[in-house]
């Protein structure tokens, strides 16, 4: 919300229009942060982090997992950043994007496949 917002509209009318922005973010939004026991809807994505609703965030630390709907995008570890009363930001201190295959220096045949051809 703008620091003009912040100078003239009542506190309950700030409030107000934070829960309902969080609302719309947590139903627009297929990202997540998944630890060991708990996941929790991220509100935004960046490069160097996320914002999480503060409500959700009192246990959330250490090693994550990150996932858009299914798919698994990264694994990081966290730490907190910045409380701003509506959302806890969390900075990357690691992340590694994951892949559905092995590591480049996986050992591998040298007679493997390296693509399918059809019979046609």
């Amino acid at each position: 919300m703008s620091d003009y917002a912040h100078d003239f509209l009542p506190k309950e009318v700030r409030e107000g229009l934070e829960l309902a922005r969080k609302r719309d973010l947590k139903r627009r939004s297929r990202l997540r942060v998944r630890t060991d026991e708990n996941v929790y809807p991220i509100l935004r994505l960046w490069d160097n982090g996320f914002a999480v609703d503060r409500e959700n965030a009192e246990r959330l630390r250490g090693y994550v997992d990150i996932y858009d709907g299914a798919r698994h995008m990264y694994q990081a570890l966290i730490v907190a950043s910045q409380d701003d009363g509506f959302e806890m930001l969390f900075d990357f201190k690691r992340s590694t994007a994951t892949t559905d295959r092995p590591a480049l220096d996986y050992d591998q045949p040298e007679d493997a496949p390296v693509a399918l051809l059809s019979s046609r």
